[in-house]
């Protein structure tokens, strides 16, 4: 990673609330293809890259409303406009939030490959840093990100490196927040103590079980039935993520299919994949590249790869760390 762009408190109105079976926050992929969409346009004007980004969320702002006492949710959706006929107009759920998140994306450039601010080679750093500020200032309020409106941007700021005390102004500004990392290895861990007990247990069902709320009957020495809730198999803010997609079909021609999206571009039908996730406090993270979200295609897979590592401080503050993200969703 030669250098950082930090977006911090990006606002973000309408914003994609499903992820395939999940809900409550945008998929990853979101957030990357908003990256490369912006690599993309700096590619084409100045030859430079963005790689993988980091998500940071402030605050989240899902349109739901409750439904009974049992802490069950439903969207509040929009009502769209009669029919010729009067009738109401028929329309898909579509589940909407607000957002306020940081982004920390990872640029494969350094100060050298800098464009220059007027053209002359003898422009200092400071004015060619000003230009790239500039540029993205400009570009970034013209995309969308998880398909929701770019209201506001609080700062911009691209830095190539970070030594202690400038990594520790970093984690501290992006308090009150919480980072989205992937914990597949806390799945993993708890489907192998599952399958001694179950050899045919599913992937899934072992998913589930740190999901779903879960309450037990119990009978004390008075012959009284209280029920109990079971405890999840890990501590910590954990939840279900969608990391990506699996094929399922070979790949077709380009306009072989009828209605797809793109009609020059090879199609190939895929399945979402889903881990575990875990939001957590950036001031405990040491390198930030164990932040970092970045692409990755194995057939037949085609993955968001995170690949952060709890240390074990991390593992015993993690029931103090889901209560104060709680707050915060």
């Amino acid at each position: 990673m030669k250098s950082t762009l930090l977006l911090h408190h990006l606002k973000v109105e309408n914003a994609n609330a499903i992820s395939g079976l999940t809900y409550g926050f945008p998929a990853i992929s979101h957030f990357l293809g908003f990256t490369h969409a912006l690599s993309r346009r700096l590619a084409r004007d100045y030859g430079l890259t963005l790689g993988g980004c980091a998500v940071i969320a402030h605050q989240v702002d899902v349109h739901s409303h409750p439904v009974g006492g049992r802490g069950e949710q439903v969207f509040a959706l929009t009502r769209n406009p009669l029919t010729h006929e009067g009738n109401t107009a028929p329309f898909n759920e579509e589940g909407r939030m607000h957002l306020d998140i940081s982004l920390l994306i990872e640029c494969h450039f350094n100060a050298d490959d800098l464009p220059s601010g007027s053209g002359q080679d003898g422009d200092s750093l400071d004015l060619r840093i000003a230009t790239l500020h500039q540029w993205f200032a400009r570009t970034i309020p013209t995309l969308r990100v998880a398909g929701g409106t770019l209201l506001a941007i609080g700062k911009v700021q691209w830095r190539e490196a970070y030594d202690e005390a400038a990594l520790f102004r970093l984690r501290m500004s992006l308090l009150p927040g919480f980072a989205l990392v992937c914990r597949h290895d806390l799945l993993s861990k708890h489907h192998q103590q599952r399958l001694v007990a179950e050899p045919d247990g599913e992937l899934l069902d072992s998913l589930l079980d740190f999901v779903t709320l879960r309450h037990r009957a119990q009978r004390d020495e008075k012959e009284e039935v209280s029920w109990q809730r079971v405890a999840k198999p890990e501590s910590g803010y954990l939840v279900p993520l969608a990391v990506g997609y699996q094929e399922i079909s070979p790949i077709h021609d380009p306009g072989s299919v009828p209605s797809s999206r793109d009609q020059e571009t090879p199609f190939r039908f895929v399945e979402s994949i889903y881990t575990l996730g875990q939001w957590v406090s950036p001031h405990r993270i040491d390198d930030l590249d164990a932040l970092l979200w970045r692409y990755r295609y194995q057939e037949p897979y085609y993955l968001c790869e995170n690949r952060y590592q709890a240390s074990e401080l991390d593992e015993d503050d993690s029931d103090t760390e889901s209560v104060l993200a709680s707050d915060l969703f």
